[in-house]
């Protein structure tokens, strides 16, 4: 029998709206988080890295761009289909070109271990 308590729809999943797009926290439990994360165009998220956060996203639409450095021009474009994976203490950052970009968050559960590095937003 179906427990309806299981059951959402996105729509009803927390949307945090960000600088640089916004995030739909569609999966929380004590061992594991999912995201989708949408960038509008021209926008990037903060360089960061995590100390105990790991993570692993898959690109569903556009052309993600990926830093590791704080050189800006040091980058990897990564297209619809591709996954990336971030281990604690690597560091990234996560944007888009010209063209919006949708991404799958899947991490362990440290939602606020987030070390910037520079942030565009300056936060």
């Amino acid at each position: 029998m179906l427990d309806n308590a299981r059951v959402k729809h996105l729509s009803e999943c927390k949307k945090t709206d960000k600088p640089w797009g916004y995030e739909v926290l569609w999966a929380q439990t004590d061992n594991y988080v999912a995201k989708l994360m949408y960038i509008n165009p021209d926008q990037r998220m903060s360089l960061q890295f995590h100390q105990k956060k790991e993570e692993t996203i898959y690109v569903m639409r556009g052309e993600l761009i990926v830093w590791e450095s704080e050189d800006d021009s040091d980058l990897i474009k990564l297209q619809p289909g591709n996954t990336y994976h971030v281990k604690p203490g690597m560091i990234h950052r996560f944007g888009a070109k010209k063209q919006p970009v949708m991404v799958m968050e899947v991490s362990t559960n440290y939602l606020e271990d987030v070390i910037r590095i520079s942030d565009d937003y300056k936060r």
